[in-house]
């Protein structure tokens, strides 16, 4: 390669070489460190002594370490915000709280929760509510979205577990029935207003004239 002046060839440009990085306060392993063998005795240490503590307390008689045996065996020591099992807060007059606004569903991370809903146009308070009110167990979560999310307070969670030993997913399907009058509950403290009553022909509102038509 040449100048286009002189003619003559121009100088070869040397490639620059950078130097790596050094780290100054990297560690430096010993052999016996390489072979992640204290690593690994360090490990069964610990799950020896676990082992042994817990080997002392079934001796004893003292076992609250040891699990229990489902669903022959089931624990009553759970929290008391443990997240169990699904009830459906009901009305004064006993009727569900739910307004089947879906919200429940719509935020559920497995997407177990399935609700058909009705309309009842003589209630105009609350004309929505669900026909059908279903919860997977053999895909739910307990995660407890579908609580924080329901704006009417009508779906709650008990501490106590509930039974999920079925050989059928069929059969791990919770209905509204169950949900309602499994320990019934009632939000005394949001009231509804009373059902209005329909007006006909010829009849006269409170405080009012008689309606002409």
């Amino acid at each position: 390669m040449s100048t286009p002046d002189s003619g003559q060839p121009a100088p070869r440009v040397k490639p620059v070489r950078y130097a790596r990085k050094e780290y100054w306060n990297e560690p430096t392993m010993t052999l016996w460190e390489r072979a992640y063998l204290p690593e690994v005795l360090r490990g069964l240490a610990i799950t020896t002594g676990v082992f042994l503590r817990n080997m002392g307390k079934w001796i004893t008689g003292r076992r609250g370490a040891v699990t229990t045996y489902y669903p022959e065996e089931r624990r009553a020591d759970f929290a008391p915000r443990n997240r169990g099992k699904h009830v459906l807060t009901q009305r004064p007059d006993g009727s569900v709280q739910c307004i089947a606004c879906n919200m429940c569903a719509t935020v559920c991370p497995a997407k177990v929760i399935e609700i058909e809903p009705g309309f009842d146009m003589n209630d105009p308070a609350h004309p929505k509510y669900p026909v059908r009110f279903e919860i997977d167990y053999s895909r739910c979560v307990f995660c407890g979205m579908c609580v924080e999310a329901c704006p009417e307070d009508a779906i709650r969670m008990e501490p106590d577990v509930p039974n999920l030993v079925s050989d059928d997913r069929y059969n791990m399907w919770i209905t509204m029935d169950e949900m309602m009058t499994w320990r019934p509950q009632s939000d005394v403290a949001k009231p509804y207003p009373p059902k209005p009553v329909a007006l006909t022909r010829g009849s006269r509102p409170e405080g009012g004239a008689p309606s002409k038509h």
